[in-house]
């Protein structure tokens, strides 16, 4: 039996004086994460301070691709059931995101995933989630 993931409704995200740079950035469907101008580390969630050195950051464009590190698939309550996750992307770093657009019962620990974009409510921007390659 499947479980097929179905869409909810995304609330558009409250978009900060700091984080303005990477929503607008998937408004033209680009992924950006921060990497420190010092040590060069890749971070996430972003921060304006490096968390490793504490040096200045900048926004770089990211793969878009990584693996699921953990997830859950929550069913109850919700008549649509949705899976969250944390993705190590191939940068290293690793976010917690939904995995949507697939079969939710074939997800596993270690699959391979890629970025897409889904919208918001409102004008909001789209919001980065992953699906199964």
């Amino acid at each position: 039996m499947t479980m097929m993931y179905q869409p909810n409704p995304y609330p558009a995200p409250v978009i900060e004086q700091g984080s303005q740079p990477f929503w607008e950035a998937a408004k033209e469907g680009k992924f950006l994460i921060k990497y420190c101008k010092s040590c060069n580390q890749p971070h996430w969630y972003p921060r304006t301070l490096c968390p490793f050195c504490f040096g200045e950051t900048d926004w770089k464009e990211a793969s878009g691709k990584g693996e699921i590190y953990t997830l859950s698939v929550m069913q109850r309550g919700n008549p649509n059931p949705y899976c969250i996750a944390y993705v190590k992307l191939d940068e290293g770093v690793t976010m917690m995101t939904q995995i949507v657009d697939c079969d939710l019962e074939s997800l596993k620990i270690g699959m391979k995933v890629k970025l897409v974009f889904k919208p918001t409510e409102g004008d909001g921007p789209p919001v980065p989630m992953f699906t199964p390659i």
